[in-house]
């Protein structure tokens, strides 16, 4: 990963790195290799982020439709 710093920013590059990298999602892996985590507690987690993601997912499908609006409020 490469970031740029334009006029000796350092400051704005750095923002730029943090912002790529959470993106990426490495803070999240650095986080979760700190300690062993059991496997049934792994299927856990994983099946409530598969879970979380499903509903994101159903609520932007419904908000395109015109079912709910932004603040969750039927149309």
């Amino acid at each position: 990963m490469q970031v740029l710093v334009r006029d000796n920013n350092v400051d704005q590059a750095l923002r730029v790195l943090k912002r790529k990298l959470q993106r990426e999602g490495v803070f999240r892996e650095m986080k979760a290799r700190r300690s062993f985590e059991k496997p049934s507690e792994k299927r856990v987690r994983e099946k409530g982020e598969a879970i979380r993601r499903a509903r994101k997912l159903a609520r932007k499908h419904a908000m395109r439709e015109g079912l709910i609006t932004k603040r969750g409020k039927a149309a």
